[in-house]
């Protein structure tokens, strides 16, 4: 039998609830600064999020969503420079701390450094983002508790193919087998799987309707002892929030 020997977090919907109040507001703040007309409201910006990854978020706006917006040809050059403005916007949003961890990442974090098994990161966003929500939230040392940070451009083909998460193993130097990874999406999910991960999914409000037959479980939210989970789909758990523990079961009953 294969132990769990680390645990792959998404970031984006997972650590935190960080699209609809960070990366939204941070790309129509970026837009305005441009002076473009532009703005994502919820409903929009749910459909954006099909698509992966900040700058093609971008692109496929300006080709389906707003055919009039006057640039045509390469749109390289401006979704460059956007999307550098998105960033530093996201950053400021983030350091002003108003947005917090999701329930029971903080605590599972904790356990699972505690039982010493590894913590590591595949994500779609930059590594910046990475950090200044990692800053914000748990400190600035906490950084160096993750073994592999795979983010952003790392790999030419991001979510749902597989690659991140085949760089994040490569990096790490486990096997497939020896993981768990944790995603909120079915994009998320289609990449973890696809590397042959054994995955948990943490629904958010964007994500509720998304294909998650893969996933070992789904689960409304990791939960805390004061604060239970609710099992949505796949394998039931011996605990009324998710553990290292609870982790390590779901692990095993895969592999």
């Amino acid at each position: 039998m294969n132990h769990l020997k680390a645990v792959i977090f998404d970031v984006d919907g997972t650590l935190a609830e960080t699209e609809r109040d960070g990366h939204r507001q941070a790309f129509n703040r970026a837009f305005a600064e441009a002076g473009l007309d532009w703005h994502w409201d919820e409903q929009i910006y749910g459909q954006l999020l099909a698509v992966t990854g900040g700058k093609e978020r971008i692109q496929y706006y300006l080709e389906n969503f707003h055919l009039q917006c006057g640039f045509a040809g390469d749109y390289s050059e401006i979704i460059a420079s956007l999307h550098a403005d998105k960033t530093r916007h996201y950053a400021q949003i983030i350091e002003a701390k108003t947005i917090e961890l999701r329930p029971g990442i903080k605590r599972l974090i904790g356990e699972l450094r505690e039982q010493e098994i590894r913590l590591a990161i595949a994500t779609t966003t930059t590594a910046e983002n990475v950090t200044a929500l990692i800053n914000a939230t748990l400190g600035e040392a906490a950084i160096s508790w993750f073994d592999c940070i795979a983010a952003g451009d790392v790999v030419p083909a991001k979510k749902p193919a597989p690659d991140i998460y085949h760089y994040c193993l490569q990096q790490l130097q486990l096997d497939a087998r020896d993981c768990l990874a944790i995603e909120d999406s079915a994009n998320g999910l289609l990449a973890s799987t696809g590397a042959g991960i054994t995955t948990l999914v943490t629904l958010n409000a964007y994500t509720v309707e998304d294909d998650f037959t893969q996933a070992i479980c789904v689960v409304d939210q990791l939960g805390e002892p004061n604060a239970p989970c609710q099992v949505i789909d796949g394998s039931p758990m011996n605990t009324s929030y998710i553990t290292a523990q609870s982790l390590q079961d779901l692990h095993a009953q895969n592999n």
